[in-house]
């Protein structure tokens, strides 16, 4: 498989996402590695992804994560406020996120992300 086939957003200090890097590579799949806190998606990117998943951006969102918490916690934020929000703060996206062509996966487990391949 051609290397850029596969893109993952992957954050090395995430142990899910550690896991879904491996799981790949156990397939014989060598992704893109993003590591999307060194070079966050543009809010572009995230749109496609999103809509690649068909989720809102919302769903994209870690709930947990203390800027959440602080920041976001209660607010109605449309689609695209949401899209901002993520692009402008990586930390909140969920990870890690596969995409392969028209499809994508979160990998929570990290198995979801053999739906893609």
């Amino acid at each position: 498989m051609a290397k850029s086939a596969v893109t993952i957003y992957h954050n090395p200090r995430c142990s899910k996402s550690r896991a879904g890097l491996a799981l790949l590579r156990e397939k014989g799949v060598e992704p893109e590695v993003i590591e999307y806190l060194e070079t966050p998606p543009s809010k572009e990117t995230l749109r496609a992804i999103v809509k690649k998943l068909g989720i809102a951006p919302h769903a994209l969102v870690r709930t947990g994560e203390e800027l959440y918490k602080r920041k976001f916690k209660g607010r109605a934020l449309s689609d695209e406020q949401w899209l901002d929000a993520l692009a402008e703060n990586p930390i909140l996206i969920e990870r890690p996120i596969v995409v392969k062509g028209a499809r994508a996966a979160v990998g929570r487990p990290p198995e979801k992300i053999l739906e893609v391949l």
